[in-house]
């Protein structure tokens, strides 16, 4: 067991390039991870690992040795599986990054936990880009294409954009007819929390996007303020769909400038390419492919 032990850390300082980041995944020091490979460079009497004071590369026989580490660790994870498979009950640690759309994935996950008790999960909300493998995630959901030959991938549902107002807003302020009318209204915009940037509205012209320099009445790095700004009459925003469905169908909120509006984007679950699947993860999947885009 020792010995799976400083083959994990080898893989991980491998994957991640890097002592102090394999160290975080692993939960221990970067002079620990350094002292373990150490210590498998003496038994093996081989470097496996070039370093410098900003880097960490894999020699020729590092590779050698880490595509050997790889089929082991399959191996060692066919054997967890048909055990888990044996006693039917899917439990462990499961570690995912999700982006900060809280207002769709709250209650899914809430069922989850419900579900599957014995599941832990370490969740990380980041509207940034991460690396699955690299950052030690067993699976991320993000709103983008992803190409990655090293990852899986899973449709989970489309998320559309729409500009929205509520009606004593309208009455009293006027409803733009046109995009470069929303000049002289109140914008609440919306700015992601991993990068700083402001969020683009879905604003187009014979399929042609268009950039204004909308007025900023108000800012926020989550949607859910949004929402009870623009129902409060307070100004104009551009909201997802999953966040309004309730404010539309009641009458709280209604859409304008829909002949200016195209915005559709899939939302994916992503996990790192295995033959063998974890119950854990696979029941995961599964139940956020059923839950995540439900009506």
């Amino acid at each position: 067991m020792d010995n799976l032990g400083a083959l994990q850390v080898f893989v991980r300082a491998a994957d991640s390039r890097s002592f102090t980041r394999a160290g975080q995944q692993l939960g221990i020091s970067s002079s620990a991870v350094g002292k373990a490979i150490a210590r498998l460079e003496e038994r093996l009497q081989v470097r496996l690992f070039h370093r410098s004071t900003r880097s960490i590369t894999l020699t020729e026989e590092g590779g050698i040795f880490l595509e050997r580490c790889r089929r082991i660790f399959c191996e060692v994870e066919a054997a967890e599986l048909e055990l888990a498979q044996l006693q039917e009950t899917p439990r462990g640690k499961l570690r995912i990054s999700l982006p900060y759309a809280s207002m769709r994935l709250t209650m899914p996950l809430i069922a989850f936990m419900q579900r599957y008790p014995d599941i832990e999960l370490d969740l990380d909300f980041n509207d940034q880009m991460v690396d699955v493998i690299e950052d030690g995630f067993d699976a991320v959901i993000r709103g983008a294409d992803i190409n990655d030959s090293r990852l899986m991938a899973r449709k989970l549902g489309d998320v559309r954009l729409q500009i929205m107002a509520a009606p004593d807003y309208l009455a009293a302020r006027g409803t733009p007819k046109t995009p470069e009318d929303l000049l002289d209204h109140n914008c609440l915009l919306h700015r992601f929390a991993g990068t700083g940037h402001l969020e683009p509205w879905p604003l187009v012209r014979d399929s042609q996007p268009i950039d204004l320099p909308l007025p900023k009445s108000a800012i926020s790095n989550t949607i859910e303020p949004l929402v009870h700004m623009t129902s409060a009459g307070l100004g104009i925003a551009s909201l997802p769909d999953f966040a309004i469905k309730s404010h539309l169908q009641d009458g709280r909120l209604v859409p304008v400038l829909e002949d200016f509006t195209e915005y559709s984007r899939p939302v994916y679950l992503l996990w790192p390419s295995s033959r063998y699947l974890s119950p854990k993860l696979r029941v995961f999947i599964d139940f956020m492919a059923n839950r995540l885009f439900a009506d």
